[in-house]
């Protein structure tokens, strides 16, 4: 109990020290998000929080966690570092995303050939239980790299991928410690206390973005604890065993994971690639009817708890029925939002010349750049 209170105070005090340096560093050597027409933002502002992220997380389990008695958990780290940088050069240059593909893929196998994170059976669901090997690789991989992405992608909003991350790993936290899981528990906590120090920064107005050095760390920490959660929760002997392992671990996710297959298949439906921008995320569809940053935020948290609760309360049902029952519920809501409430009118002042886009090598623009988009 001390060790996981220990990580969550070491990671939290570290994180609310390093973010106000990061952002005046950021300040002086002019490190901004660049506003445009897709971006929400009306005005320049740091996204390297996920530097702070990264390191009262990485620097609390590399001092807490004895790696002697949990193995794949340098992995966990080697893995962290390489999706950590690979989100940071992004936050600061532009790199394709084949480029980002390929370092989560490197990042994945790590985890799935080194540490062994993997999904070796279904676990009852569909009918399926053990996995062959070949069919066990290639579902952890998806799983891996849909999970980093899903936080990325749904990085939209003030505070949205940080309270979504806390909903996430503090159920995580709580059922590993209960199930005498301490490190993957230590593992948990320690992104908890680090994203609550991240979002009294972020929380709208924001003073500074997580960036891709954040949302991609958060993803992968996610990914391996969804992963290692479905398999202890149903594993013989365990002491806290819970049925319809797969449906619960997808219904703490269910928010970034389903609003991301849903916008990549509407992408790829329409001939673009998955990884295209445009507006169609959960978080969009909400602003565009009036909701300000802070009810986007609550609302889609709201929604991944009521899933979460009802997962657990219907675990009795099995995974096949209740994993079914949530998707078409998430859908319905969804199709509600979009065809029963009506969009409002927008109104978009540019600045001359603002349609003269510059291609640019690199995100780090001087503030005299700036192109300013207000959206009513």
């Amino acid at each position: 109990m001390l060790n996981v209170l220990l990580t969550g105070v070491v990671s939290f005090m570290i994180t609310l020290v390093a973010l106000p340096a990061i952002i005046r560093v950021a300040d002086e050597k002019k490190l901004f998000d660049l506003p445009d027409e897709r971006k929400l933002h009306t005005k320049t502002i740091a996204s390297l929080g996920g530097v702070g992220i990264f390191l009262g997380f990485f620097i609390s389990t590399l001092l807490l966690i004895s790696n002697k008695d949990n193995i794949p958990f340098q992995y966990f780290f080697a893995s962290a570092l390489v999706i950590f940088f690979l989100g940071l050069k992004d936050d600061i240059l532009i790199i394709s995303a084949t480029k980002k593909f390929l370092g989560q893929l490197l990042a994945a196998s790590i985890l799935v050939h080194l540490a062994h994170v993997r999904i070796d059976s279904m676990h009852g669901f569909l009918g399926v239980y053990h996995l062959p090997e070949l069919a066990s690789i290639f579902l952890s991989y998806a799983t891996i790299i849909v999970i980093i992405n899903a936080f990325n992608l749904i990085d939209g909003v003030d505070g949205l991928a940080a309270s979504l991350g806390v909903v996430a790993t503090t159920v995580f936290g709580f059922y590993f410690f209960m199930a005498g899981l301490i490190a993957y528990s230590m593992l948990s906590f320690a992104m908890t206390a680090s994203l609550l120090a991240f979002l009294y920064f972020n929380y709208h107005p924001a003073r500074i973005f997580m960036g891709d050095s954040g949302s991609l760390l958060l993803g992968m920490v996610n990914a391996i604890l969804v992963i290692k959660f479905i398999g202890a929760a149903d594993a013989k002997g365990v002491i806290l065993p819970l049925t319809s392992s797969v449906a619960i671990g997808f219904s703490i996710l269910i928010v970034p994971l389903l609003d991301t297959l849903r916008v990549f298949s509407i992408r790829i439906f329409k001939g673009r690639s998955p990884f295209s921008p445009d507006r169609n995320h959960i978080h969009h569809l909400l602003l565009d009817r009036g909701l300000d940053h802070s009810n986007v935020t609550l609302t889609c948290v709201g929604l991944n708890i009521s899933f979460i609760v009802v997962a657990f309360l219907a675990r009795p049902i099995g995974s096949t029925l209740l994993l079914g029952t949530m998707i078409l519920g998430w859908f319905a809501i969804i199709g509600a939002l979009i065809y029963l409430w009506k969009p409002k009118p927008q109104l978009v002042v540019v600045q001359p010349g603002a349609e003269q886009k510059h291609l640019s090598s690199t995100k780090v623009v001087s503030i005299s750049n700036e192109v300013a988009v207000a959206r009513q």
